[in-house]
């Protein structure tokens, strides 16, 4: 069964655009115990929002699960892993924080209510409202 998350990321660190120049990325670096977690549990094939932080806070494209977890090389310390994306297609038009937090079959979702956490479970409904969202031009 296909699961689905968001994962945020400071565009100065590693954007989008990154993303799509590397087509494939290990997303390593995550020191948070929740999100560590939620990467442990993602499988080959699940869908991944890739969500800017920072100044920008918009969902910005969508990609993909490549290679389940496995240890972290960039931890020097500590239990860490990391999983591979790869990126699947931009949104036709980032779907802003604002824009989620203002509808509410998105009201209950991590991102909503754990604004820190940097990787996150999604159900499918709300995977789909927010790709949706970013096919159309805001209301």
């Amino acid at each position: 069964m296909k699961n689905f998350w968001l994962v945020k990321q400071e565009p100065s660190s590693y954007s989008w655009s990154d993303f799509l120049a590397d087509g494939e990325t290990s997303w390593t670096g995550v020191r948070n115990f929740a999100a560590r977690n939620n990467l442990r549990k993602m499988q080959k094939g699940d869908a991944v929002l890739f969500y800017h932080s920072g100044d920008e806070k918009a969902v910005i494209g969508i990609a993909k699960v490549v290679r389940t977890a496995y240890p972290d090389t960039t931890a020097t310390e500590g239990d860490w892993s990391t999983v591979d994306l790869t990126a699947v297609k931009p949104l036709a038009r980032p779907v802003t924080l604002r824009e989620i937090k203002g509808n509410s079959r998105l009201k209950t979702i991590p991102l909503v209510r754990q604004s820190r956490l940097s990787v996150m479970p999604l159900g499918e409904p709300e995977f789909k409202e927010i790709v949706n969202m970013g096919s159309t031009a805001p209301s």
